[in-house]
C-alpha cells in the first residue's frame, strides 16, 4: 500500500527545493500539511502535493497566456 503522507524531506526532494523552502511553504499555508507529534514534525498528503503541483501548472499557464496576450496587443 502506498504511503498516504510525505515528510518535508520527501516534499523537498520531489520539488527539488530545500527543506527550508518546503517548511516555509507549509508554514505560510501555500502547501497544506498537518503537524504530528511534537518537535515540528510535518506531514503532507500525497494528494495535497499533487493538487499544489496542478495549481502551480495552472497559474503558470494563465501567466504565460496573459503575457502572450499583452505582447500581441503591442
Amino acid at each position: 500500500m502506498p504511503a498516504r503522507f510525505l515528510t518535508l524531506a520527501d516534499v523537498a526532494e520531489n520539488l527539488a527545493i530545500s527543506m527550508a523552502q518546503a517548511r516555509a511553504m507549509v508554514r505560510s499555508g501555500e502547501l497544506p500539511a498537518i503537524q504530528v507529534g511534537g518537535r515540528n514534525q510535518w506531514r503532507v498528503e500525497v494528494s495535497a502535493l499533487e493538487d499544489y503541483i496542478d495549481r502551480k501548472y495552472a497559474e503558470n499557464a494563465a501567466r504565460v497566456a496573459a503575457e502572450s496576450r499583452e505582447q500581441s496587443s503591442l
